[in-house]
């Protein structure tokens, strides 16, 4: 496995990571406790150092889960966990909550459920309109003092936040949605904060929720646990005419001798050689499908020819009403 450093940070990761959210049923049933840790652990066997969780994926299950997983090869790798929500005992959630206090608390809980003494990457999962980010930033600045963390992030952040968040303690990465059919990081001016001031870039939903494997068309069912079947992007009139994202990729893979995941990934890859994407599966075969993409060297007339290509409307919000008012930080 190829690595990459996060911005001008010394994180040093695996050039693609994994994104653990997926294996607490946002996507259908939930995976079992032995089939995550077994996954997780093969994920390291295959050369994956980067681990993505928060204490809102359960709530507070999925960062025991990877605790678990990871304690016999916790030196050989990196864990990302994340705070800002108000998450009572219970599991119900109460919005946002990033009160210098609250941070503490959950920073606390998050070692603990994860059985480690340094968190790696602790981001504010979601900015807190109520709490000035330079408040939050101290906050976390105090915890790398203490050596309960080592580098500090934000999720979703606008460009403005990212640029008041790092004045106060540098940033050694920004977590978005950002993929073939999600460009937002492009426009909204992330990426460019992030390549100016030397911070690293993980793209969540790397392969569109899975849109952009080719796997889904407008037969596929979803069944109501999965969160795509409230998603306006997989509305069946946005899935129809959003299958020209597919076809475009597919016919992409087919030129490269590759798979759709994997050209997906490949072109995330050759974007910037700060970012990393965070694919999540609970299959084997998905795995290892997944990091093949690090071997797919797309050449700069493929990358002229998808980007041409790629200029296709995609219909539909690529989150739910509910979610996508906690991601304009």
């Amino acid at each position: 496995m190829k690595t990459r450093t996060l911005g001008s940070s010394n994180l040093a990761v695996s050039a693609i990571g994994y994104g653990c959210m997926g294996l607490e049923g946002v996507y259908g049933p939930a995976t079992g406790r032995q089939e995550g840790i077994a996954i997780i652990r093969a994920a390291v066997e295959h050369g994956v150092t980067f681990f993505d969780t928060a204490e809102a994926y359960g709530p507070f299950t999925n960062e025991e889960l990877v605790g678990e997983a990871l304690a016999p090869v916790r030196d050989q790798v990196v864990i990302a966990t994340k705070f800002g929500f108000g998450i009572k005992p219970d599991g119900t959630r109460s919005g946002l909550d990033s009160r210098p206090e609250h941070i503490r608390q959950v920073a606390e809980a998050s070692l603990r459920r994860l059985r480690i003494e340094t968190i790696d990457l602790l981001y504010q999962h979601r900015v807190d309109r109520n709490v000035p980010i330079e408040d939050v930033a101290g906050v976390v600045k105090e915890l790398i003092t203490q050596g309960k963390v080592r580098y500090f992030g934000l999720s979703e952040a606008s460009a403005r936040t990212i640029r008041r968040a790092h004045a106060v303690q540098p940033l050694a990465a920004v977590q978005s949605e950002y993929s073939l059919w999600t460009r937002d990081p492009e426009h909204n001016g992330v990426l460019a904060t992030c390549e100016e001031l030397g911070i690293g870039f993980v793209p969540f939903s790397p392969l569109g929720a899975g849109f952009l494997t080719g796997k889904i068309d407008t037969r596929t069912t979803l069944g109501p646990k999965d969160f795509r079947s409230i998603s306006p992007r997989f509305a069946p009139d946005a899935r129809a005419a959003n299958m020209a994202m597919v076809d475009l990729v597919k016919r992409v893979a087919e030129h490269e001798g590759a798979t759709p995941a994997q050209i997906a990934l490949a072109w995330l890859l050759a974007q910037k050689p700060w970012i990393v994407p965070i694919p999540g599966t609970k299959r084997l075969s998905r795995l290892e499908e997944n990091l093949g993409a690090v071997t797919v060297q797309l050449t700069p007339t493929d990358l002229r020819d998808i980007e041409a290509a790629s200029r296709i409307h995609v219909q539909g919000e690529r989150l739910p009403e509910a979610a996508l008012k906690f991601t304009h930080g």
